[in-house]
């Protein structure tokens, strides 16, 4: 009888039982003077011992403020060091941080405050062409729970000031009620209903899975890693940040959003051991015109994750960047994120065909999605994790939770999935109709209802194509109203500036009718075909993935 597709990620190793604050200031009483940021395009450094003691003050600011335990602090900026201390601070006095996506308009970002009640919000003035203070402006009335926003560039140095209210003794007193179960960290996920969920997370969650993703790529002191991911993101923020504090190794911030030149400038000038990047990134960085004056001989290591990657940019990394140690990580918001990861030792094989194998503490199984039974090694199905990483829930969603998460604690991913019988994984579809985008999730009924505002719109179906650079490309198919005449162009127009950049669909084609079963469900893989078909997407479409 053939073995089934379920492993448990048995370790040695034991789960961290404490909180982020803790955490960190144990890497502070061992290598307080070692660095710890590096913010290159802010000309900023700072030691251990420096960011401890800025994430104090930052503790002790937002108190001052009136911020209690629970409270929930959002945060819209790009990579930034202030972001660091900001996500460590308001662990350190037990409020609830939100991440606000950098790339969110006004619609999105009213609804992440309100949906979180964010009391209060800290922002950059703006990014690249977005003006965050102007846009916070028009919706800051419709968001009654809104009390305060500190926007970094004339209003931290007051926060920071505004520390000296409160004692150290009195933070103190805050980090000892703290438990490790608390939730720290609210990140929206686009929902297939149409709106983002905040899937809620724990010290304990996030806390654990920097720490074993630092473990498996040998992290030390000794380490400089390069983080062009965004912050906002678990992948900047967990596999980063958190990687990199729970084992003393450095945060290296090349710029405030992705620049291939800036991140390879970044390598090269601080020596970094590790570069993290989606494979959109990696694919930039290897065709830059300039990729060939650079020195990538202290890279050894790294993360490739947020979408699927490409078999042949994993060999580009691992020969030309000298990123032979580099890994592959598999999982989802909502498990902290990391569930699967490939070794530094790993055969070729396997780091470049799977995302690796179940990770310390955690199970993982893949089921039929109709039976709910485990299906044989081999077989492809639903790929289901439980563990330490599975979030607390999504904020004040029980049914959507409930919808996620089944009785048994088990987290239902909607990825399709193999297991060969050494337990690597294989990642072979998707059942629910999700695009990533260069990393970015993408649900097409957000998108959907979105268009379906258009008065002209009668009907909208938006799919994933497959795209080279950005591995899947929006596209929406178009039914008008009876006599309407629109373009592709105009509902670009209509869409930019509402709704996230990212989201808006790269290809339109208007129809009659969609293509559809029976019983009247649209069948969006006969339009995906189409599509490859009618745009010459054969050559993208057969490009092998993990």
């Amino acid at each position: 009888m053939p073995s089934l597709s379920y492993v448990h990620g048995a370790s040695s190793t034991p789960l961290l039982g404490e909180t982020i604050g803790e955490n960190l200031r144990r890497t502070v009483e061992r290598v307080g003077d070692h660095e710890a940021v590096v913010s290159r395009q802010q000309g900023y450094r700072a030691t251990y011992q420096e960011l401890w003691d800025l994430t104090g003050r930052v503790a002790r600011g937002l108190m001052a403020r009136g911020v209690q335990k629970g409270d929930r602090v959002g945060i819209w900026a790009p990579n930034r060091y202030e972001w660091i201390a900001v996500q460590y601070g308001t662990a350190r006095m037990g409020a609830i941080l939100v991440n606000i996506n950098p790339a969110y308009k006004t619609a999105e970002l009213e609804y992440a405050l309100n949906q979180s009640g964010v009391s209060f919000l800290i922002l950059a003035q703006a990014f690249r062409t977005a003006d965050y203070a102007g846009m916070l402006a028009e919706v800051k009335g419709r968001c009654p729970e809104l009390r305060e926003a500190l926007v970094l560039e004339s209003g931290w140095d007051a926060l920071l000031r505004d520390a000296g209210e409160v004692s150290e003794t009195h933070l103190a007193e805050r980090e000892a009620e703290l438990q490790f179960d608390d939730p720290i960290n609210i990140q929206y996920t686009s929902g297939t209903t149409g709106f983002p969920k905040g899937a809620t997370l724990s010290h304990h969650n996030i806390l654990n899975n920097g720490y074993f993703i630092g473990e498996y790529l040998n992290y030390s002191e000794k380490d400089r890693v390069c983080i062009p991911v965004p912050f906002y993101h678990c992948f900047g923020m967990v596999l980063g940040n958190l990687a990199c504090t729970t084992h003393g190794a450095v945060m290296v911030i090349p710029a405030e959003g992705f620049d291939p030149l800036a991140s390879m400038e970044a390598v090269q000038a601080e020596s970094c051991t590790a570069l993290y990047g989606v494979p959109t990134m990696f694919i930039a960085e290897l065709d830059h015109p300039d990729f060939g004056r650079f020195d990538f001989s202290t890279l050894r290591t790294g993360i490739m994750a947020g979408s699927p990657c490409p078999v042949e940019v994993m060999k580009k990394v691992q020969s030309r960047m000298n990123m032979t140690e580099v890994t592959i990580c598999y999982g989802m918001t909502e498990t902290s994120p990391v569930s699967t990861q490939s070794t530094t030792d790993d055969p070729l094989e396997k780091r470049v065909g799977t995302v690796g194998r179940v990770h310390p503490h955690a199970e993982i199984k893949v089921i039929d999605p109709e039976s709910r039974r485990i299906v044989p090694r081999g077989e492809r199905g639903e790929l289901c994790s439980r563990g330490y990483m599975v979030m607390l829930g999504y904020w004040n969603n029980e049914a959507a939770t409930q919808e996620a998460i089944d009785s048994a604690r088990w987290m239902h991913t909607g990825d399709l999935a193999t297991m060969d019988e050494e337990g690597y994984l294989k990642i072979v579809g998707r059942i629910k109709d999700m695009i990533i985008r260069g990393g970015e999730n993408v649900y097409p009924r957000e998108i959907e209802e979105f268009l379906y505002g258009h008065p002209d719109v009668s009907d909208v179906q938006v799919i994933g194509i497959p795209s080279e650079r950005y591995g899947e490309e929006v596209m929406a198919w178009v039914r008008l109203r009876e006599g309407a005449s629109l373009s592709g162009d105009e509902l670009e127009a209509y869409c930019r500036g509402r709704i996230a950049s990212f989201k808006i669909p790269r290809h339109w084609k208007f129809v009659n009718e969609f293509p559809m079963t029976v019983t009247g469900k649209i069948q969006k893989f006969r339009m995906r075909e189409t599509a490859i078909e009618e745009l010459g997407l054969q050559k993208e479409a057969g490009i092998q993935t993990a």
